[in-house]
C-alpha cells in the first residue's frame, strides 16, 4: 500500500493503538507485532513476495550466528559471501535478469549472430534494493566485528521489514536501528505530534508538489518532439521538484511515522538544491544511499588511499553502480556515470580554493542536477526515434539554459 492511500490512512491507526494500548507492556510482543504488520503491508501488494523477505531474514539472521561462532578468517569469508550472493542474487534476478538478457542479445546481434532467447515474465518485488541493502549492512558490520550479532530473531525480523522505510527508505545501518528494537518504548506525546507534523510535511512535498510538477512535467516530455529547447528546459526545472518532492516526500512520512512508533530514523535529505557543488549535493541527497554507496562500496575499493587516478575511478565506478540501483535501464547507468564523472572533476578542482566563495543559490546548482535528473525519463527509444543531432541540439540547449 502506497503512504498517501486509502488503505494506509485505515492501517496506520490500527497499529497504532494495537501497538500503545494493547501490546504496549511486552517488548517481544511489540516487534512481533511491527512484524506482523510489516508483513501485511509489504503483502498488500503481492503476498508472494514476502518468501523473498523472509528467505533473505533467515539467511542473514543465521550468517550472523554463525560469524558470532566462527573466527578462523576463510570460514567467515565464506559466510559472508553467502549472504552477498543470495541478497545481490534476488536482486540481480529480479531486477537486472531482462537488462542484461536484452543488452546481451543485442551486441550478439550487432556481430551479426541472431538469437531469440525466452525471456521471463518477472514482476519486480516493490522496495527489493532498500531492504536488501539494509540486511547487508548487518551481516557486513558483523563480519568487521562492529556489531555484535542478534540471537533475537523476531527484533531481527522486525528490523528487516520495519514498514515505515521497507519500500523507499532511508536505508538504515543496522548499527543504528536494530538496537532500537531492543529497549523498551514508551509513548511521547511531543514525538508523536512531531511524527504527525512531518507526515503532513511529507505528504504535502508528495501530493501539492511532486504531483502537480509531474503533470506539468510528463505533459512536455511525453510530447518532446512539439516542443523547443526552452520548453524542455521548464520540464527539466519540473520533474526537477517533482522528483524531489515525491522521494524526500515519502522520506518525511516514513521519519514521522517512525516517531509514531519511539523510533528514530536517520535523515535523508537536507535541502540538497543548495549545495555549492555535486560533491556537497551527495552529502545532502538520499543521505542514507550516498553514505551506504561511500562506506561499503567507494571505501572497500580503496577511496582516495590509491592516488588520484584510482580515487577518481573508484567515484565513476561507484556512481555507475549507483545509477544501476536505481533501475535496471542504460539512462540510469548515464545518470550515476554524469555524477561520477562531476564528482571526479570536483575533486580535482577542489585544489582550487575558488568553491567558499560561490554563493548558496538554488539556481547555480540546478544547473547540473536538472540536467542530470533527465536521464530519468529518456529511454533508449528516444535515441533511436529521434534524429541524433536534434537530440544532441536539444540536450545542449537544456544545459546552457539551465
Amino acid at each position: 500500500m502506497f503512504f498517501n492511500s486509502i488503505d494506509f490512512a485505515i492501517f496506520l491507526p490500527i497499529v497504532f493503538l494495537l501497538y500503545w494500548f494493547v501490546v504496549h507492556k511486552n517488548l517481544k510482543y511489540q516487534n512481533l507485532l511491527i512484524v506482523v504488520a510489516s508483513y501485511v503491508f509489504y503483502g498488500w501488494w503481492d503476498w508472494r513476495f514476502l518468501s523473498l523477505i523472509l528467505f533473505s531474514t533467515i539467511v542473514d539472521y543465521s550468517v550472523g550466528l554463525g560469524l558470532s561462532k566462527q573466527e578462523d578468517k576463510k570460514k567467515r569469508q565464506v559466510l559472508l559471501w553467502i549472504s552477498i550472493l543470495v541478497n545481490l542474487g534476488f536482486l540481480g534476478f529480479f531486477k537486472y535478469y531482462n537488462f542484461f538478457l536484452d543488452n546481451f542479445v543485442t551486441a550478439f546481434n550487432f556481430l551479426g549472430y541472431h538469437i531469440d532467447p525466452q525471456g521471463l515474465s518477472i514482476i519486480l518485488p516493490v522496495g527489493i534494493s532498500f531492504y536488501t541493502f539494509q540486511t547487508l549492512s548487518y551481516t557486513i558490520d558483523v563480519y568487521k566485528k562492529k556489531l555484535e550479532p542478534t540471537k533475537d530473531f523476531i527484533a531481527f525480523s522486525a528490523f528487516v521489514s520495519f514498514f515505515p522505510q521497507l519500500v523507499a527508505g532511508p536505508i538504515e545501518r543496522a548499527t543504528h536501528l536494530l538496537p532500537q528494537f531492543y529497549k523498551k518504548r514508551k509513548f511521547k506525546y511531543s514525538k508523536a505530534v512531531d511524527g504527525l507534523r512531518q507526515i503532513l510535511w511529507g505528504l504535502f512535498k508528495k501530493i501539492v508538489i511532486a504531483d502537480n510538477a509531474a503533470e506539468i512535467a510528463n505533459q512536455i516530455f511525453n510530447n518532446s518532439a512539439d516542443y523547443n529547447g526552452s520548453t524542455l528546459v521548464l520540464g527539466a526545472i519540473f520533474f526537477t521538484f517533482q522528483i524531489y518532492g515525491d522521494f524526500s516526500g515519502y522520506s518525511d512520512i516514513a521519519i514521522g511515522t517512525s516517531r509514531l512508533f519511539g523510533f528514530d530514523l536517520m535523515r535523508n535529505f537536507a535541502f540538497p538544491y543548495f549545495s555549492r557543488d555535486i560533491a556537497e549535493f551527495w552529502r545532502r541527497w538520499h543521505i542514507s544511499l550516498s553514505t551506504w554507496l561511500r562506506d561499503y562500496l567507494y571505501i572497500s575499493m580503496g577511496g582516495n588511499r590509491r592516488g588520484k587516478l584510482r580515487t577518481y575511478q573508484n567515484l565513476i565506478v561507484t556512481m555507475l553502480l549507483g545509477g544501476l540501483w536505481h533501475g535496471a535501464s542504460w539512462n540510469f547507468v548515464i545518470w550515476g556515470g554524469y555524477h561520477g564523472v562531476l564528482l571526479a572533476a570536483t575533486r580535482w578542482l577542489s585544489k582550487y580554493s575558488f568553491g567558499e566563495k560561490v554563493p548558496r543559490s538554488l539556481l547555480i546548482f540546478l544547473h547540473p542536477v536538472a540536467v542530470a535528473f533527465n536521464f530519468f525519463l529518456v529511454q533508449p527509444e528516444y535515441f533511436m526515434s529521434h534524429d541524433h543531432d536534434s537530440f544532441l541540439l536539444d540536450f545542449l540547449l537544456m544545459y546552457l539554459c539551465t
